[in-house]
């Protein structure tokens, strides 16, 4: 054989076993990809849970502090009706004794 020929079938074995390579190397990769998309795939569904209870408890915060404005409301407008009710008992207590 000549040298020529030889040094062929040398690049040809070598383009081969390249091709193997890579064929065999390709799903190593593949899987490495897909184990880091599901660990960011995890940790998103981990801040997405510590979310969502954030605006719950946001969510609860409000509503206590809605329930806590309207009876303080409540309270005021009773303490008003009452001031109300004193004032006219007063001006009554001034007309039926205007002297004390």
């Amino acid at each position: 054989m000549s040298t020529i020929a030889i040094i062929a079938i040398i690049v040809g074995v070598i383009i081969v076993i390249a091709i193997i390579a890579a064929i065999l190397a390709k799903p190593k990769a593949d899987q490495k990809r897909r184990g880091k998309a599901q660990e960011l795939r995890h940790r998103a569904d981990e801040h997405r849970v510590h979310a969502e209870k954030q605006h719950a408890t946001a969510a609860e915060q409000e509503a206590r502090a809605r329930r806590e404005a309207a009876e303080a409301e409540e309270r005021r407008r009773e303490g008003d009706e009452r001031m109300g009710e004193a004032s006219k008992h007063g001006r009554r207590a001034d007309r039926i004794d205007p002297d004390r």
